[in-house]
C-alpha cells in the first residue's frame, strides 16, 4: 500500500482538533481515517479522499483538482479525490478536513461484517 506519510501526519493532526475517536485502517490502496466508526478521510498515494456528502461533492467536482470516487464501476456520491494542488495551502487543506468532519455527523456507518 502506498501513501504519503507526511500527508498522513497532517491528516492525523487535523482530525485530532475535532476528536480523538479516530481509527486508522489500511484500505483503498492507502490509509483511511475512520471517525466515530465512519470513513472520513483517506489517503491514496498523494491524494486525499474526503467523504463530504452528496451536495458538497457536486460542488467540489466543479473544481479542476477534484474527481469522483469510482468503486465497483460506479461513482460514489459522498466522496471525492482531491489532487495535491487542491490541498496545497493550509486554508484549502483545513477546508477539506472541515467538510469531511461536518458530514461525518450525518454519515451512516457501514454495516459490520459478521
Amino acid at each position: 500500500m502506498s501513501y504519503d506519510e507526511q500527508l498522513a501526519n497532517r491528516v492525523r493532526e487535523a482530525l485530532l482538533i475535532y476528536t480523538t475517536e479516530i481509527e486508522e485502517k489500511k484500505m483503498f490502496s492507502g490509509l483511511c481515517f475512520m471517525v466515530k466508526g465512519k470513513m472520513c478521510v483517506c489517503i491514496s498515494k498523494d491524494e486525499l479522499m474526503c467523504r463530504i456528502g452528496p451536495e458538497a461533492t457536486a460542488t467540489a467536482l466543479e473544481r479542476n483538482d477534484c474527481r469522483p470516487m469510482i468503486h465497483g464501476g460506479r461513482s460514489l456520491n459522498d466522496y471525492v479525490y482531491v489532487a495535491p494542488e487542491g490541498y496545497k495551502s493550509r486554508k484549502d487543506f483545513d477546508g477539506w478536513i472541515a467538510a469531511a468532519m461536518a458530514f461525518n455527523g450525518q454519515a451512516k456507518a457501514s454495516k459490520k461484517k459478521a
